[in-house]
């Protein structure tokens, strides 16, 4: 950045005719709060069943999250928002909902176990296989200890069985059964959820041996697992149970299968499970139990699709009010600070007007002679970096061509070893030429640019350029031509020698106005009040100089990011 003491007097000045002006900063801890309290509303609302009130309140939590980025609540609160359109048969929206999330997860492998699991539930209940497998897969792969894999493991053996793989689903749920993981044994805050786990498992491993036509075992796991349920006191689950022995018995007891159907159809119905109704209903009008039942199927279907539809449609409105509202907000925000600074252009209007005069004078004879030096040192630092790439790059690989030409004979495969010696310093001297010839900022400058961010693809570092043709050339003067090309060539240089990168992005858009670049990489990154200057302020100076912006956004271990705009 270019200082002088004639920039410190106008500084001075400014701030001297400013009336003292104090504003009361907000306490963070009030929005955290305010976060909070939304979040125990919805989650009050959603154990009452209000699942409108409760997905409002997440949702407006999750939004107040966003001001401070709270990764971890910004991530609970979608979840929240997700397991509620799932209960109402919102799956595609839940998705949608779900992969909001994602980039909040960081390294949470709770949370990212959790998620990929809804993914699962979501995509199996659409039908979607082989895609919930893979979520599923994603969760245990997640997941820290052996006891959190089982879910979706036992979940992995339920895809199997709808997709008529049973023996699969066998060896899954076996598996689970003899590692003991869930043994009646382990004792501790999470005992009951590990008693309704294993009830499960031996629940859907007698189905399964059921489905693949071992009867008598698939009738003992099924038993065994329903005595369990009632022991525990898990009427919810026990729904599941009555209906698989429904299906068991609807081929060879039609009596029996009822009473199981009939079982499930009240335990569903007292939990407001209407899915589960519907399964025992159908088994009921199956096994020809009577009409009633069709007709109950019937109400009950179709009552259930427009109540399912309707919380479709409330929770897209509900996403779609808050956006909107965010959006008002944030213009009221933004016209409240326009109108204070026209209030404060008005007020200083004269005072810039006489300072500036003041200024200009001095200013130009400092910038004709920072200009002077610019250029010296600019000289000096191009003729410093080739010696350096002379000295690093291209010294030793001579000197070792040269001993080789002394120290071997020439036969046919020593010329050839020769040859790729010598060939590989000439593309090491191009390349240093290319970083410090003179550019083409005419019509090949994009071809040019592109050429030049390309030579640094190797087979370790993936470089990925995109949009570099639409960002309008033509338009943007060779002083800005020349600045973008010398900063991207340093940015380059840079991740080649301390980034350790394996892949590089560099985007190019561009509006009416000005041209945006976005350089990423993928490499060890920095911390940013350690990051040493150097290649970094040289690259400001360019940037500023021809009034754009520049933005070093770099963490330990997260990558290098640079955002550039400047005006065309």
């Amino acid at each position: 950045m270019l200082r002088s003491p004639i920039l410190y007097l106008f500084i001075f000045l400014f701030l001297l005719s400013c009336n003292e002006h104090t504003t009361t900063p907000v306490d963070p801890t009030l929005f955290t709060k305010e976060a909070k309290i939304l979040q125990e509303k919805g989650f009050s609302n959603l154990q009452k069943s209000n699942f409108n009130s409760a997905f409002y309140y997440f949702n407006k939590s999750k939004i107040t999250f966003e001001t401070y980025k709270d990764s971890t609540n910004i991530v609970y609160n979608l979840m929240q928002m997700a397991y509620i359109q799932q209960i109402n048969g919102d799956y595609y929206g839940s998705k949608e909902t779900l992969t909001e999330s994602l980039p909040y997860l960081k390294n949470d492998n709770n949370y990212a176990v959790a998620i990929n699991n809804f993914f699962g539930i979501a995509d199996k209940e659409l039908s979607l296989y082989d895609d919930a497998i893979l979520y599923y897969k994603k969760a245990i792969k997640d997941s820290n200890d052996t006891l959190s894999k089982q879910a979706p493991l036992n979940n992995i053996a339920v895809v199997y069985i709808k997709q008529k793989k049973y023996p699969e689903a066998i060896a899954i749920l076996e598996s689970i059964v003899k590692s003991n993981i869930l043994s009646d044994k382990i004792v501790d805050k999470r005992s009951p959820e590990i008693h309704k786990s294993k009830a499960r498992v031996l629940d859907n491993l007698g189905f399964a041996y059921f489905k693949n036509g071992n009867h008598d075992r698939g009738l003992a796991f099924m038993n065994e697992s329903l005595a369990l349920r009632k022991q525990i006191d898990d009427p919810y689950g026990s729904i599941e149970s009555y209906l698989h022995l429904a299906e068991y018995y609807s081929g060879t007891d039609l009596h029996q299968s009822n009473q199981n159907a009939q079982m499930a159809y009240e335990l569903a119905t007292k939990f407001n499970s209407v899915d589960e109704r519907l399964k025992a209903l159908s088994f009921l009008i199956s096994n020809g139990s009577g009409t009633q039942y069709a007709q109950k199927y019937i109400v009950i279907n179709d009552s259930i699709i427009k109540i399912r539809n309707n919380f479709k449609n409330k929770f897209a409105k509900i996403k779609y009010d808050s956006k909107k509202e965010k959006e008002e907000n944030q213009k009221l925000k933004l016209e409240r600070v326009e109108n204070l600074l026209s209030l404060q252009e008005v007020k200083y209007q004269r005072i810039f007007f006489i300072i500036g005069i003041a200024a200009l004078f001095f200013f130009i004879l400092y910038l004709r002679k920072r200009s002077r030096i610019e250029k010296i040192k600019t000289a000096y630092d191009t003729e410093t970096r080739i010696a350096k790439d002379i000295h690093d790059e291209l010294a030793n690989d001579v000197f070792n061509a040269m001993t080789f030409t002394q120290t071997q004979s020439l036969d046919t495969e020593s010329k050839e070893t020769l040859i790729q010696k010598l060939d590989h310093i000439y593309a090491r001297v191009r390349r240093i030429s290319r970083e410090n010839n003179t550019i083409d900022t005419k019509l090949n400058y994009a071809a040019n640019l592109k050429e030049m961010l390309s030579t640094y693809n190797s087979e370790g570092t993936n470089v990925i350029i995109t949009s570099i043709e639409n960002a309008n050339w033509e338009t943007i003067d060779d002083l800005k031509k020349v600045a973008i090309y010398r900063v991207l060539q340093e940015l380059m240089v840079n991740m080649k020698k301390h980034s350790g990168a394996s892949v590089v992005v560099v985007k190019f858009d561009t509006d009416d106005n000005s041209v945006f670049i976005q350089y990423t990489d993928n490499g060890k990154g920095a911390e940013k009040n350690k990051i040493i200057k150097n290649g970094l302020q040289n690259m400001e100076n360019r940037i500023l100089a021809i009034k754009g912006s520049i933005i070093f956004d770099t963490e330990p271990e997260r990558g290098f990011k640079v955002k550039i705009t400047l005006p065309k």
